[in-house]
This record gives C-alpha cells, structure tokens and sequence, in this order.
C-alpha cells in the first residue's frame, strides 16, 4: 500500500518541492521517517498518532515507512505534520492519493487534529505556483499570507478531518482571496514621532533627507544628548513607502522567521531593526548551530539598521557588515549546506566623539586623553568608514532652540520631497536590479554620474586633500546624484558635488 502526498520545506527564504512517500507493509508495527529529517521532523511520528486517533480515523496497526525525497537535503520544521499524516490515510485507503497530484500541503498537527501555523506561507505559495500546482492546503492562519501569489488556490483548512473531506469531495471550501491592493491604497501612514519634535539639527535633518532619499547609510557623531537617537528613530517617518516587489521579498524573510500575524499577512513598513551592542556576529548576519536563520541585515531588507553607540559593538560583530554593505546580501555557508539571505538595508550609525562624549565640545572639558580617544575611534574600521556614505556631526542643542516654541518643517514634508525623488529614481533604474542611487553598479555611475569639467575639478580637489578611497569617489558621486534628484535636475553640478564632499569631510577630522 502506497501513497504520494506534496508538500514543501525552506531554504533560506525560498521553497522547494519535497514528496511525502508513503508504504505500509504487513510487518510488526512500526512507524519511521528518512530522508534527512530533523528532531521537529522526527517528533511529527507522536504527533500525527494521536491526530489521526483523535480525528476518529483508524491509524494502521502496520509497519509504516515515510521518506521524504528529494532524501539526500535536510527537511525542518514541524509543517510536514499534515502531509504525513494525509499520506497514512490516503495508503490505508481513506481517499485516492491519485486525485490530490495537483495540491501541495502543508500544516502542523496538534494532538486532537486540529491544524496550527506554519513559517514561511508566502515562499511555499510561490513554490506551489512554480511547480504547477493549482490548490494549496493550509492553516487557515497562513491563508491570507499564501493567498499574496496570484495562480493558485489557497484552500484555508482547521483540521485533518476537514482536509481528508475536502481531498475526498465530501465538502467544498471556498479559497482564500487576499487583496494585495487595499494594503497599498493609502500611503498617507499615520505615526506617532516626527520630525518636528527635534529641535534645531537642519544640518543633520538635510543630511537624513539625503539619506533617505537614496538609500545612502549615515553615520551621526555628536555629544550625549544631542538628539542622534531622537533622529534615527523618525527616519522612517520620511522613507518612501515598501513598492509591491519590496514589500513581497522583506514578507518572504519575515514569514520564515515566524514574525508575521494573522492582520499583517504582508509587511507594508519600512523595517527599522535597532540591536542592541552586545549582539554576536552570527546574530547580526544570520547564522545557527543546526538552523540557519535570517540575521538582523536580513529582517532589515528595504528598511533601516540603526547601530546606536556604533563603538561599543565587538570589532568583529562591525566588520561582518564589510562585504553585506557592498554586495547587499549575505551567504552563509556551513559543512554540508550554503544559504543566501537579501540584506539591502540602510545602515543608520550614531556615536560619541569620544569615551566621555565631550571631545570636540566648546563649552565642555574633555577628560580623556588622546590615547584613549584613539583607542575608542579606532575599534571602527577605514574600510568600513568607507562604505558608509554620509557623516554628519550632531552639535549640542543651544538653549535658544530648546525653548523656542517655533516647529521644524514636519515629516509629512520632508517624505513628499523623498518620495519624489525615489520616482524619479525607480524610473531610472527600470528593468535593472537596482531600486535607488546606493544600489548604482560601477557601470550605472558612469552612465548616470557625469560631471562637468568645473565639478571634476572640485571633486579632484577634494580627493587628493582629504586623501578619500576609491570607494568614497563612488559614494560622493552617489549622494550628489541623490542631492541632484531631491532637487530635480537631469545634471549633478557643483553644488551638489560640494554638499555631498561636506558630508565626507568629517571623517577626516576625527580619524587622523
């Protein structure tokens, strides 16, 4: 007696197609399951026992063999819970396997047979779609996320019992539709910071302008209390809204790390991961013992990563970042398997100028001495300095703005101005892999960075007097074409040249 159910297990954030085979043989009772599972895998054997009992179906006093193929790659997770247990009912004759060759399921099986969640609904949807399938059974918690993929069917089930009906035509159940064009009517999204609550800063506000309207990382040095935190936490509220491409690849990341619910079956934010300082580098960048799981670069895809007293993370948790922030993704690879993770994030840093934080400070006395500050500065790399597009010093507030009751321009202004740049820009780049100017490739530069003689001259200027890397003649040249958009003009001129070397300079001062 044999069976064959589809299902779907995850590797990094995509899918693959995984038959559930199924033979029950006239031997001393037994149930066992290969193909390279892992113990969640392994335990499915107590919980598909009880489902199928409880369901009021007779489980099979026979040797029951489950391979799970293709067998030589590691299956995880407890999702296999159904498509197991459907395989042991469909072998012992309680429907046709034959008429289930075009569904693909998948769900976890509490002990009375009702069905739980599962991770990564939206890669498995894509799966199916990709692999010809037309129905997809699944939890009905996981529906609206699935139903995301226009193709397939997404049949929302709460049970075995009621999976087993459905396969056997006893019930009918309507599919699941998800409109995916309500979640992006209104881009008008209310919050709850803004940027009129900072007082002063226009320097370090039109720096986070730039920032934000190409995508360029920024690193903030100021004083205790100058307000770098208050900042970083209102850059989402001038970033662009997610396009449906973006929003679909940072869903798929948080679907397979489980941070999905039921009301936000598709993530429409903008991400703003902020980890703490004593956070490992396999925690930063994705990684695990026995798992591999996305990092924070990762679950900050198309959004912000903001690394607050950016000193005081380990030398090698910052260098990690080297390679991400060039190739905008990361791959991990272990003995016996190799993952790839998206991580095109913008890096959002701040610091003090020193141990003590008055480095620098008119009015304060610092009290650390030279080797010290050096030693503090120094746990940040020049290659890594490199990569980070804009720095920009945060000066202590003055009282005359602290008690000024005039309000700064709001953010609901700044993000019109930003997402008119971010047109232009898509426009740009259509058809290409990049979505702003900080994605640009060497070949984009050239092609849409041409200076006149009097900017090449500035720019020439600048590189051999502040002595700048190869790298910082390709940022400058990205941030003055971002300057250049937020202004609508076709050319990059000087001005634009020059604001975008201001925000290189400071760099040299602390770093010499």
């Amino acid at each position: 007696m044999y069976s064959k159910i589809n299902s779907a297990s995850i590797i990094g954030i995509d899918a693959f197609n995984v038959e559930i085979e199924t033979h029950l043989d006239n031997q001393l009772p037994a149930f066992s399951v290969v193909g390279l599972p892992d113990s969640a895998v392994k335990e499915s054997r107590e919980r598909v026992t009880a489902a199928i009992k409880n369901s009021n179906f007779v489980f099979p006093n026979k040797k029951i063999t489950v391979n799970l193929a293709p067998a030589d790659v590691r299956k995880e997770g407890s999702g296999f819970d159904l498509p197991i247990a459907l395989g042991i009912l469909a072998a012992s004759g309680n429907f046709d396997y034959v008429k289930s060759n075009d569904v693909m399921a998948m769900g976890e099986l509490s002990l009375e047979g009702m069905l739980r969640p599962i991770h990564g609904a939206l890669s498995i949807a894509l799966e199916a779609r990709e692999k010809g399938f037309s129905k997809l059974l699944m939890p009905e918690e996981n529906a609206g996320e699935a139903a995301m993929v226009k193709g397939i069917m997404v049949i929302p089930v709460n049970s075995l019992r009621q999976a087993v009906e459905f396969l056997n035509d006893e019930i009918d159940i309507e599919p699941h539709f998800t409109d995916i064009h309500k979640y992006f009517e209104n881009d008008d999204i209310e919050h709850y910071l803004d940027m009129k609550d900072v007082k002063g800063q226009e320097i370090v506000k039109r720096a986070m302008e730039v920032s934000a309207a190409g995508g360029h990382n920024l690193l903030m040095i100021g004083p205790p209390g100058s307000g770098k935190t208050m900042l970083a936490k209102r850059i989402t509220t001038i970033l662009p809204p997610l396009t449906l491409e973006e929003s679909l690849e940072t869903t798929k990341i948080h679907s397979v790390t489980g941070f999905l619910t039921n009301d936000t079956p598709l993530v429409k934010l903008r991400p703003f991961r902020s980890p703490h300082h004593t956070i490992s580098d396999a925690a930063l960048v994705g990684g695990g013992m026995n798992r591999i799981k996305p990092g924070e670069i990762s679950l900050a895809h198309h959004g912000v990563l903001f690394l607050d007293e950016l000193p005081e993370f380990a030398r090698n948790v910052l260098e990690v970042l080297r390679q991400p922030l060039e190739d905008k993704k990361i791959v991990i690879s272990r003995t016996k398997t190799s993952v790839e993770y998206p991580a095109n994030f913008m890096m959002l840093c701040s610091m003090n100028p020193c141990p003590c934080g008055n480095f620098g400070d008119p009015t304060k006395q610092c009290s650390c001495t030279p080797q010290k500050i050096q030693n503090y500065l120094s746990k940040i790399s020049g290659p890594l300095l490199d990569r980070i597009d804009l720095h920009v010093e945060v000066p202590a507030v003055k009282y005359q703005e602290l008690s000024s009751k005039r309000e700064g321009e709001n953010s609901k202004s700044i993000r019109s101005r930003v997402i008119k740049a971010r047109e232009i820009q898509l426009k740009r780049f259509q058809g290409s892999f990049s979505f702003k100017n900080a994605d640009m490739s060497s070949q984009e530069i050239k092609e849409y960075c041409d200076l006149d003689n009097s900017s090449q001259e500035l720019l020439k200027l600048a590189m051999s007097r502040l002595g700048l890397s190869a790298r910082a003649y390709d940022r400058i040249l990205k941030v003055a074409r971002t300057i250049a958009d937020l202004s609508n003009s076709e050319k990059i001129s000087t001005s634009h040249i020059s604001e975008a070397i201001q925000y290189r300079s400071l760099d040299r001062e602390y770093w010499k």
